[in-house]
This record gives structure tokens, C-alpha cells and sequence, in this order.
């Protein structure tokens, strides 16, 4: 397969001006044609943001800013970047703790400087070209089509052996994608058979997590960590399986034990802090979450939930004059974020709960819940930390509005039986189950609507129903799977949409992220598949899919 280095549009994150001016002339060499440059992680960010890079080139050590371990970091969390965009990180870093951390995020190659132009250039033609047979694949993926993509890769890998490997990693990951557990399962226990892979036996004990097998999960993850104690994603999933099985205690272990092996990854640092506090280890939260505080200072997608969080354990250690000082970094460094005024009120008020400031703290707790009725949002747990405060504060009517905003924007099971323990542990079962009822039949009303819409073939008004259903109710799994079911049966009634069908797909995966097992997402995978073949959807060698619509 030939080397199309002048096709590809390349970004380069340098801040070092003779690496900058090195990297000028070998890509040019090379036969790059678009390349453009930034010096900080936050320049590189707006180029991200405004255009479509194939390949990234980024310098570990960005000088004051952020450097590149958290920029890939954020970029993947958050989805800057998807499948498509090869990353490639150069250092002169050899330290053992940063290089781990760096690796660990899976960078598609990892160069040591000084760099040596034969040894780039042929570095960078292999995961490009590998980057072309796969593409078609990830693009599949990127409509919906998930099974199609399987069909891909099956195809693909008697073209291409020598990435057999790698093929069965992407069918397995399709198969989670689609809904397909069992499927997908299968896929990693014969990779397993032939070879005992860490990723794959990672795979196999998510598979087992999702299907709420935690002892099955645990078990082959402890085995799998003392056969590999570098694998740095079997301790993350180590840990959550252990926290969604209720040993909380075990978690914050098993994340300790990561962070000393690899202690640059803030995520692991937040889930630390957070479950910390759970435990009642308010001095570890409050060192872990310093340490995200510290770390991300640089970050474009600085959390002021994470100053809320480290507040809550300096006030639990009677450190009130450090959670003020906290307080006051939020709405200093964070005020333009949207959730800062919703995070500012809820850390005053637990400081004023704490001083005995009853008046101050009640008044708070009402803004606070006032803006998550008005579209704020807090994550599940920081939200229920406002339940509790407004009980806490004989705050009833406040409170009862938060548990409902809650379960129509996080309506997973963990969340809503979390909800429903913190209601019952204050004597308020009874209302409990009315907020559930009530939320339950905001559901049925508003599917309702859009199957009504449907009933008589107007699928656009039943598409407008369930798109404003989701924004009512952007995390319950039902609606959104409704939402999406609605776009595809008008996709099969109107005809083949693009961004229709993209969007059907985005809600699939956020239903997915609420419940990975549920069954509807293989019944929903199997029509999107269906639908792309009768349409003729194909994919082409370009950055997008094209889609070709044949009727009649």
C-alpha cells in the first residue's frame, strides 16, 4: 500500500524551538503538505477545535503549560479526538513514572529524542499505513454501523494477517458497541485460549462487569494484575468493579497501589479523592484532589466540581480557612465555567453548615437547586451531595426537585438506587417512590407523543418529540433509546440521512453508557445496520463516510 504522508493534514505541539524547526524540515522531507504548529497545549487545542488533523505530532514537556501526557489525557476524555487521528508522543523523558503514564494512555507511538529522520519517517509509515487499513472500519463505526464494521474487519483480516491481533481486539470492541456482550465475550475467551493478552482479558472481565458478574470480573483481574502489575487499566477497572459491588475501602486500595506505579493520570487522582470521601477518608480526598487541582491547572476542561470536592474534605477535617481559600480559587480561576455558580453555592454552603451558619447555608442550598432546575448540572455523585445537604437542611421541596432533576438527566440503576437508599436512610421511602412514579410517568408521556406522531407516518414531528423528550431528559436510557429509535424509523420511511443518523448513533452510546447490557442496543445496532445496506452506504479512502442512497 502506498504512502500518502501528502494527504494527511498534521498538527505538530512543540515548544522547543529547534525540535519545532527540526520537526519543519523532516515532515516536509517526508512529503507532508499541511502542517501546522502550536506551542501550548491551549493553541493546539483551538486548532483541534476549529479543523481535522490525521496526525498529531506532540512534545511531552510543553514548557509552563500543560504538557502532553494530560493534553492527550483530556483529548480522549473528552472526545477532541476519535479513532482516526494518530497520536504520536516525543519525549526525551526516560523517568519510569512518566513514561508509564504517558504509554498508558495508548498513544499510537511513543518516540524518544534525539530524534533520527530514518528511524521517524519509517515509524510514522507504519501506523499510517496501518491507519488506512483500519479506517474504513472506524468510519462504519462512526454512522452507527457497528455490525458493518465487524463484517469489515472479518474481511479485512484475511487481506491483512498481520494484524489478525488487532482486527479481533476491534470485532470485540464492535460487539460491546452494538450490545452484543455475549458476542463479544466470545471474541476475547478464543483470543485467550490461544494467548493470554492483557487487553484481551481485560475485555473479557469488562464484558463480565457489565453483565454485573463482579466476582467473575474481580477474580480475573486480580489474576491478571499479578501476572502484569504494569497493566495500569486493569487497576481502574479493578477498582470501579469493586466500588459498583459496594467495597469502597478495596477501591481507594487498588487505586492507591496504581497511583504510586503511575502517578500522573488525574482522572485516577479524582476517583481516589471522590471514593475517599465516601469512606470517610477525608484526608486522602483531600490529598488526592489537591494533587487534580494542582495538575490540571493549565487544563481547558478544569472541573470546578473538583474545588466543590476538595472543600468537602477540608471541611470535614475542620479546615475551615482552607476551604475558603478553596472556595475562593473556584470563583476566581473558574467563574466562566458553566457550572461555577452551581458549584460555587453548594461549597458555601457546606462551609456554612459547618461554621452553624444555618440561614447562609439554607439560602445557598435554594440557589443551588433553583439552577439545576434551570438546566445546571453536577455529576450523579456531587448531585446527591446536594440531596443530602437539602435534607440535611429541612430543605424538602428544594430536595425533591434535585432528585427529580436527577433522575431525568442520570436515570442509570446505580444512581437511581443510590437515590433511593439516601431517601430511605432519612425515613423518606414513601416520597421516594412518589419521585420515582412521577419521573416514570414524564417517561411514558412524553414516548407517548412520539409513538403517537409515528402512528400516523409523521416521522419528522415523531423525531421533533422524542429530540425534545431528550433535552427534558438527557440521561434516561429509555428516552434515549425511543429518541434514537424514532430518527431510525424515519431514516427508513424518508430516506438515508448523514447527520440523522449520527445523531441516532450519539444517543445509542450515551443509553449504552447508562446500560451497557441492556437489550434494546443490539435490537437498535441490527436496524442501523440494516438501514446502512438498503441505503447503500459506503465508505470511501477520504477523512468522512459517503453515502450513496439508491430508492425503489
Amino acid at each position: 500500500m502506498p504512502i500518502r504522508f501528502e494527504e494527511l493534514q498534521v498538527l505538530v505541539i512543540v515548544s522547543e524551538t529547534k525540535l519545532r524547526a527540526q520537526l519543519r524540515g523532516l515532515l516536509s522531507s517526508f512529503g507532508f503538505a499541511t502542517v501546522h504548529f502550536a506551542i501550548t497545549a491551549h493553541t493546539a487545542l483551538r486548532h483541534l477545535r476549529a479543523r481535522h488533523y490525521e496526525l498529531i505530532l506532540c512534545d511531552y514537556a510543553l514548557g509552563d503549560g500543560q504538557d502532553g501526557q494530560h493534553l492527550l489525557e483530556d483529548l480522549r476524555q473528552h472526545d477532541v479526538i476519535g479513532n482516526d487521528t494518530l497520536f504520536v508522543m516525543i519525549t526525551g523523558e526516560r523517568a519510569y513514572e512518566r513514561v508509564v503514564g504517558a504509554a498508558e494512555l495508548l498513544p499510537d507511538d511513543y518516540i524518544l529524542t534525539p530524534l533520527a529522520p530514518g528511524m521517524l519517517q519509517a515509524r510514522l509509515a507504519r501506523i499510517v499505513n496501518k491507519r488506512e487499513i483500519f479506517l474504513p472500519a472506524w468510519h462504519l463505526a462512526a454512522i452507527g454501523d457497528w455490525l458493518g464494521a465487524i463484517d469489515y474487519c472479518l474481511e479485512a483480516e484475511v487481506e491483512h494477517p498481520q494484524y489478525i491481533i488487532d482486527f479481533h481486539r476491534l470485532e470485540a470492541g464492535f460487539h460491546i458497541a452494538a450490545g452484543q456482550l455475549d458476542e463479544a465475550e466470545t471474541v476475547y475467551r478464543q483470543i485467550i485460549a490461544s494467548q493470554r493478552i492483557p487487553w484481551a482479558q481485560l475485555g473479557l472481565a469488562r464484558c463480565l462487569a457489565f453483565k454485573k458478574d463482579y466476582a467473575g470480573a474481580d477474580a480475573l483481574l486480580s489474576e491478571l494484575i499479578a501476572e502484569n502489575g504494569n497493566f495500569m487499566a486493569a487497576y481502574d477497572l479493578l477498582a470501579r468493579v469493586s466500588a459498583e459491588s459496594g467495597r469502597n475501602r478495596a477501591a481507594c486500595d487498588v487505586l492507591q497501589t496504581a497511583i504510586e506505579r503511575s502517578p500522573y493520570r488525574l482522572g485516577r487522582h479524582r476517583r481516589l479523592g471522590e471514593l475517599a470521601m465516601e469512606t470517610g477518608d477525608a484526608a486522602t480526598a483531600e490529598k488526592a484532589l489537591s494533587e487534580v487541582v494542582r495538575q490540571s491547572a493549565k487544563s481547558d476542561f478544569r472541573d470546578p466540581e473538583i474545588h466543590v470536592r476538595l472543600a468537602q474534605a477540608q471541611i470535614a477535617q475542620g479546615k475551615s480557612a482552607a476551604a475558603r481559600a478553596t472556595i475562593t480559587d473556584l470563583e476566581r480561576s473558574l467563574d466562566s465555567q458553566p457550572a461555577a455558580t452551581l458549584c460555587k453555592a453548594l461549597a458555601n454552603a457546606m462551609l456554612h453548615a459547618h461554621e452553624g451558619e444555618t440561614a447562609k447555608a439554607r439560602d445557598d442550598l435554594e440557589v443551588a437547586a433553583s439552577l439545576t432546575s434551570g438546566g445546571a448540572a453536577l455529576s450523579p455523585g456531587l448531585a446527591r451531595e446536594l440531596v443530602k445537604a437539602c435534607f440535611d437542611q429541612h430543605l424538602q421541596d428544594a430536595g425533591s426537585e434535585v432528585v427529580t432533576n436527577i433522575l431525568r438527566s442520570t436515570a442509570n440503576e446505580q444512581t437511581v438506587t443510590a437515590l433511593r437508599d439516601l431517601l430511605c436512610a432519612r425515613g423518606l421511602e414513601p416520597l421516594s417512590k412518589k419521585l420515582e412514579r412521577n419521573v416514570q410517568e414524564e417517561v411514558r408521556n412524553l414516548i407517548k407523543a412520539g409513538a403517537e406522531k409515528a402512528r400516523i407516518g409523521d416521522y419528522d414531528g415523531a423525531v421533533e418529540e422524542m429530540t425534545n423528550a431528550v433535552r427534558q431528559m438527557p440521561g434516561h436510557p429509555v428516552v434515549l433509546f425511543n429518541a434514537a429509535l424514532a430518527m431510525l424509523r424515519r431514516i427508513e420511511h424518508l430516506g438515508w440521512s448523514g447527520p440523522l443518523a449520527r445523531q441516532a448513533r450519539t444517543l445509542i452510546e450515551r443509553a449504552r453508557n447508562l446500560d451497557p447490557a441492556s437489550g434494546r442496543l443490539a435490537t437498535l445496532a441490527e436496524y442501523m445496520h440494516v438501514l446502512a445496506g438498503r441505503n447503500n452506504v459506503i465508505v470511501d479512502d477520504g477523512a468522512s463516510p459517503v453515502y450513496k442512497q439508491t430508492r425503489g
